[in-house]
């Protein structure tokens, strides 16, 4: 893809599986990486020629300073910002009113500071922002709230920011994965990917999870001269997900029969 190559991205939640799918997608493609992570053992695993780490915390504005001036000083320049950190705290309608608070400042809160604090550099470089929705924003799931709710936000955010801040030429956009193969995933099932892929298999027209390569790839798109005329937008790289609805892939009008 065209116009990612010597362009710097700065990746909060660089050092999860998405994350880390992100950050080798850009570096394939001749661009540098600054991870940004309170994860300090996963994200300085990921330093190489042209990816960088700074432990970050989202909810500390002065942490995410010293994000955006540590990027400029290893690589001189920043031009995109993808924000795939994320909580996935929740206890549903007993989530406490700090749970709400906390919820909402790493998964909304903190992108727009970074973003705030990195605007003139976007703005400079006509960069681009990618934030990270989630088919959890478009349906109610059991027992959560924190999650979807934010999630729901993001979208919104997202064509907000595509609004104010075209004049300046800095495109803004947003991907909504589908189950895809990451930490909590691996958390949950031990590590089984298979079980995993088959649990998932009834809720994707694709009949699996998707790869965090899969992921990556749709953000580096955004990311590219080729997404130039494409804002305020949102790809939705479910696996079908969202386009089966309540019906799931099984017909069932034949269970009135039985």
């Amino acid at each position: 893809m065209r116009g990612l190559e010597g362009k710097v991205a700065i990746v909060p939640g660089g050092a999860t599986k998405i994350g880390a799918a992100i950050v080798a997608a850009f570096k394939a493609a001749g661009a540098n990486v600054m991870v940004a992570d309170i994860n300090t053992e996963a994200g300085a695993a990921l330093v190489s020629d042209g990816v960088g780490f700074t432990e970050t915390n989202l909810r500390d504005d002065a942490s995410i300073a010293a994000l955006v001036k540590a990027t400029k000083e290893t690589f001189g320049r920043i031009d995109f910002l993808v924000n795939v950190a994320c909580s996935y705290l929740d206890n549903g309608i007993e989530s406490t009113r700090a749970e709400w608070l906390e919820s909402l400042d790493v998964n909304i809160v903190g992108s727009v500071m970074l973003m705030q604090a990195a605007q003139e550099e976007l703005a400079k470089n006509k960069g681009a922002i990618v934030n990270f929705g989630s088919i959890s924003a478009r349906v109610a799931q059991t027992g959560r709230w924190l999650y979807p709710v934010s999630k729901a936000a993001i979208l919104q955010l997202t064509r907000n920011q595509a609004m104010d801040l075209a004049p300046e030429g800095i495109r803004v956009n947003a991907v909504s994965p589908g189950w895809t193969w990451s930490n909590i995933m691996d958390e949950l099932t031990g590590g089984d990917r298979e079980k995993t892929d088959g649990v998932a298999a009834p809720f994707h027209l694709m009949g699996r999870v998707a790869d965090p390569e899969e992921v990556a790839n749709a953000v580096l798109f955004l990311c590219s001269d080729e997404a130039g005329f494409i804002t305020g937008t949102d790809i939705k790289v479910d696996g079908g997900y969202t386009a089966m609805g309540p019906e799931r892939a099984a017909a069932a009008i034949p269970l009135l029969m039985e």
